[in-house]
């Protein structure tokens, strides 16, 4: 009788969730991610242009009205209060891009355990030969650390807004991965091939990848990389599952 009850509880709770976020309701606005356009696909009309500003903080978008539209630079970064504000009144977000096209370079929160530090060094080198900006969380040398400390502090910069992406490097990439995603809008993913690390942008939209020095050398990584950073979730079947484990995770945020 007792895992019968058990069985029906957990019953309830999935459809209850199922309910919440199902395919035919929008999509959820995460409380630090913005989602954005750029000009060469939508077009809307702009309530506000502040394009010219590297930095978006809540005075920039607190007299806004709820749905508007603001348009900011292409390299622009929004303050968490202005994210907050962003995502209360659901403001439309369109970044002014270049007539080239929207830039390639990122800022890319790199981190790793002792284990993982020979790789992350090497992983630095790689991601500023493809033009990227890379934020060091550490580890700084081979001395014995704990991964999660790490782990953690790209997720957060990744969460907070800090940093567009984050990777980590521990022994198996199993840990980090299980660590960054205990931080609220973040999808880590463990990567140990191509196909994998292209999988987990397309259809997952991670914006954490953890590596495992041990599984994978170093020719392996840099390939995986450059496929995770050049790889961007592509069709609305895919957008609405993350959607689903965004609203997942709120139900047991407290």
């Amino acid at each position: 009788m007792a895992d019968d009850a058990t069985r029906d509880r957990v019953r309830a709770l999935v459809r209850e969730v199922l309910e919440k976020a199902g395919p035919d309701s929008p999509a959820p606005t995460p409380t630090r991610f913005v989602n954005t356009v750029s000009e060469s696909t939508a077009q809307p009309a702009v309530t506000r242009d502040e394009s010219a500003k590297s930095v978006i903080t809540e005075d920039d978008v607190r007299g806004l009205e709820p749905g508007a539209v603001l348009r900011i630079g292409e390299d622009a970064r929004l303050t968490p209060l202005a994210a907050d504000i962003v995502s209360e009144k659901k403001i439309e977000i369109v970044r002014r891009t270049s007539r080239g096209g929207s830039k390639a370079s990122k800022l890319i929160a790199v981190g790793a355990d002792h284990g993982g530090f020979k790789m992350k060094e090497e992983l630095k080198a790689v991601l500023s030969e493809l033009g990227h900006k890379v934020q060091d969380f550490g580890a700084y040398s081979e001395e014995a650390v704990d991964y999660p400390d790490f782990a953690h502090a790209v997720a957060r910069a990744v969460a907070d807004g800090g940093s567009d992406l984050g990777i980590v490097i521990d022994g198996a990439g199993v840990g980090s991965a299980m660590t960054a995603n205990k931080v609220p809008g973040v999808r880590a993913a463990a990567c140990y091939s191509v196909d994998v690390a292209r999988n987990s942008r397309e259809h997952n939209d991670a914006n954490v990848l953890t590596l495992g020095s041990k599984t994978i050398s170093s020719a392996q990584m840099r390939e995986i990389v450059k496929v995770w950073l050049s790889t961007e979730i592509s069709e609305d079947r895919h957008r609405k599952r993350v959607a689903k484990i965004d609203a997942i995770q709120r139900q047991y945020q407290r």
